[in-house]
């Protein structure tokens, strides 16, 4: 048993490991393996795999076994236990580019203390890249080396790329003013999935809105964002452990000037 108040960022390494082994057994196999749709705002379609809950099963019992008095909230099975240390898992994020074959999904694992994020994991282990952040800074590692984290600064709107998952959330929520945002950016992409935020910490992307999101889909990428030293917060400006409508931008001014056109009244 493990005693420590935090784990070090070797601990992230194993849950990727476990999720990882279980997520390739189902990827670009023959079979969808779809146990259910859930139904989430502004998509019609969200399914559930066998990967999902197989990897997040995984990932919990490794959890408990060296830290029983740790919580735990995953996207399959809710919340168990209590205390100032929750685990925050998503066991495949993007799953449907996951079906389709599309290496833009990944294993999120995040750990908050007293609520707030302070250690995060994005692992695609498919191309064996991953980025993650600790007590002492934002990392990535692949084939091609292992790299700091560092977000753009000193970007000014015009020059700046923004992306966002998919376009179906945006007719949805007027009150976000995204287009106006849109019409301001360098240029706009989309279906990045959780490799949009990645790409904001590794300096290549400068905004990230998401419209609707879950603890467990934006816990994990707070700290990596964070530790990058970018910002990430709700469209009102407040933490963004909760989910909700969700901002991330590579420095506070640009922050600030991108939070203020999406709750524009023009």
């Amino acid at each position: 048993m493990n005693n420590s108040p935090l784990p070090d960022s070797a601990f992230l390494h194993e849950l990727a490991n476990i999720a990882g082994k279980i997520s390739l057994e189902y990827y670009r196999t023959n079979e969808l393996n779809v146990v259910e749709s859930k139904p989430k705002a502004h998509y019609r379609f969200d399914p559930v795999t066998q990967a999902d809950k197989l990897a997040e099963k995984a990932m919990r019992e490794h959890i408990t076994q060296l830290y029983p008095n740790h919580s735990i909230m995953g996207e399959e099975y809710g919340i168990t236990g209590e205390g100032d240390l929750q685990w925050v898992l998503d066991p495949i994020d993007g799953t449907r580019p996951f079906l389709c074959g599309i290496p833009l999904w990944a294993n999120l694992i995040g750990l908050t203390e007293h609520g707030k994020a302070v250690m995060g994991m994005m692992s695609q282990p498919f191309i064996g890249e991953r980025f993650w952040a600790d007590q002492h800074g934002s990392w990535t590692s692949s084939a091609h080396g292992h790299f700091r984290l560092s977000t753009r600064k000193n970007v000014k709107l015009e020059h700046a790329i923004l992306h966002t998952t998919s376009p179906e959330p945006i007719p949805a929520r007027p009150d976000i003013h995204f287009m106006a945002l849109n019409e301001r950016v360098l240029m706009t992409r989309y279906g990045g999935e959780c490799y949009g935020m990645a790409m904001l910490a590794a300096g290549r992307i400068d905004i990230c809105v998401e419209f609707a999101l879950e603890p467990y889909d934006i816990v994990p990428l707070i700290p990596i964002i964070e530790r990058a030293g970018g910002v990430v917060t709700t469209v009102e400006g407040k933490r963004a452990e909760a989910g909700g409508a969700v901002v991330a931008t590579g420095c506070p001014i640009l922050h600030e000037r991108v939070l203020a056109i999406l709750n524009s009244d023009s």
